[in-house]
């Protein structure tokens, strides 16, 4: 079954000690947390899967899942938003990062 488009389907939580923040979500809330190279551990929840991800700044991205990664892009820069990172293939999905008019930013994730 694929993931519909619009759906929240996956977080980056990053942090500059992965250590911690593995032994924190795994511990407070039960999250299987599993390295998967430097800088890098995917983390599943009992409703999600995402990242703890190796950063200077904390911070907390969801990932909505889009049909057409470059269709999202040209329509959140129509309508106020901002490309923070193009497109981009990591040998696991193809993504993107876009900044609301408010600044918030959010991973879009090609299904």
């Amino acid at each position: 079954m694929s993931t519909p488009s619009g759906v929240i389907g996956h977080f980056d939580i990053a942090g500059g000690d992965l250590g911690r923040l593995s032994t924190f979500y795994r511990e407070v809330f039960g999250w299987e947390v599993n390295a998967r190279g430097e800088g890098y551990s995917q983390v599943e929840t009992p409703s999600l899967r995402g990242a703890l991800v190796e950063a200077p700044e904390a911070s907390l991205t969801v990932g909505v899942v889009v049909d057409d990664l470059d269709a999202a892009l040209i329509d959140a820069a129509t309508l106020g938003g901002t490309v923070v990172m193009p497109a981009t293939d990591n040998g696991w999905v193809r993504k993107a990062q876009v900044a609301d008019p408010a600044g918030n930013v959010l991973a879009l994730i090609q299904k």
